[in-house]
């Protein structure tokens, strides 16, 4: 789908980490948004994490639930991606399908989901699981978690819905799919009361991954992070992941690995535009996620001095190719034909 070598870019963004500021936080973080998509990001990332009991992680503020803050966003934005972590601890599969599909019907198709393999200490107390999961539990939970959510969002074929009010018929039958999924973890009927989104389904984005979960995220997911660490290493998980994905019967491309890159700010531009650069060609990435300090004006310092350096060794591209996430991230189920 992607022609040439043209880099994909992500900024997260941590709600609660902001300058502190008597602006309302929203607003500040509208603006950021606004910023990153006049500048042709491909996605925003929104960090969210339940309450946890006891410990620092009790006092991290995250402001806002991240798909609430999603859908509020979607309101002051029209082209940028969203994608917000939720939890498999703290939602049902069926419910957080639903809500990722109506996020992506009512963003027109620029909604993704952020799931993580690793357990959030704690967060199963608040959920009626004090002992929380054993490694292995979690993994192969979260793995029917994700095959239950990617069953539902693919319930309606494209055009099930009829929407025939003479001939009293809502939907083909024969296009609309039962999931009725049993398993080890989860026991879910479908289909979502919701239709297909306009990009086909939410973008997946997985992180956290361990050597035993690889093969999990071959399979699923569409956008795969990765710490940075050195050139080979990268490059060895990044070719592991292709090979699976191949291996699964997908097109190599259609699973994006991106890198976790924290800016240094106040450094020169250039330099940091070699390192990304060097990095991109030497790891055949597909890309970096940006991973923005608590200060917003860091992003400033990104956009308007490290991005015209990008442009001009062609690369990042100057436009959006269309509306969509998925035509964004050069995935297939763009829906801008």
């Amino acid at each position: 789908m992607d022609n040439g070598a043209t880099m994909h870019l992500a900024v997260s963004l941590f709600p609660g980490t902001a300058d502190p500021s008597p602006e309302p936080e929203f607003d500040r973080l509208a603006r950021f948004a606004q910023k990153a998509e006049a500048a042709g990001l491909d996605m925003v990332l929104l960090a969210d994490a339940a309450p946890a009991s006891g410990g620092e992680t009790a006092n991290r503020q995250v402001t806002f639930e991240a798909t609430t803050l999603l859908a509020a966003l979607a309101t002051v934005t029209s082209r940028i991606g969203l994608v917000a972590m939720a939890s498999t601890v703290a939602h049902q599969p069926y419910n957080l399908a639903r809500r990722f599909a109506s996020l992506d019907i009512t963003s027109h198709g620029r909604a993704g989901w952020h799931a993580t393999m690793v357990q959030a200490p704690r967060e199963a107390a608040n959920f009626s699981r004090p002992e929380g999961f054993s490694r292995d539990d979690f993994r192969r939970r979260t793995e029917e978690y994700i095959g239950i959510v990617q069953g539902l969002w693919q319930g309606w074929d494209a055009d099930a819905l009829l929407f025939d009010k003479g001939g009293g018929r809502f939907h083909d039958p024969d296009k609309m799919h039962l999931l009725d999924h049993q398993g080890e973890f989860f026991s879910v009927r479908g289909p979502l009361n919701v239709a297909r989104s306009p990009q086909d389904m939410p973008v997946l984005v997985l992180s956290g991954l361990s050597v035993s979960d690889m093969d999990i995220a071959a399979r699923t997911a569409d956008v795969i992070l990765l710490e940075d660490r050195s050139a080979e290493d990268t490059k060895a998980r990044r070719d592991d992941l292709k090979t699976r994905a191949a291996a699964r019967g997908r097109d190599p491309d259609a699973v994006k690995v991106l890198m976790n890159v924290s800016p240094v700010t106040g450094g020169k531009p250039a330099a940091l535009a070699d390192k990304l650069e060097e990095q991109f060609r030497s790891t055949g990435c597909d890309g970096f996620n940006i991973l923005m300090p608590a200060q917003f004006s860091a992003l400033d310092d990104f956009v308007d001095l490290v991005l015209p350096e990008l442009r001009r060794r062609d690369l990042f591209r100057e436009h959006y190719r269309g509306a969509t996430l998925r035509s964004h991230l050069g995935l297939a189920g763009a829906g801008d034909q």
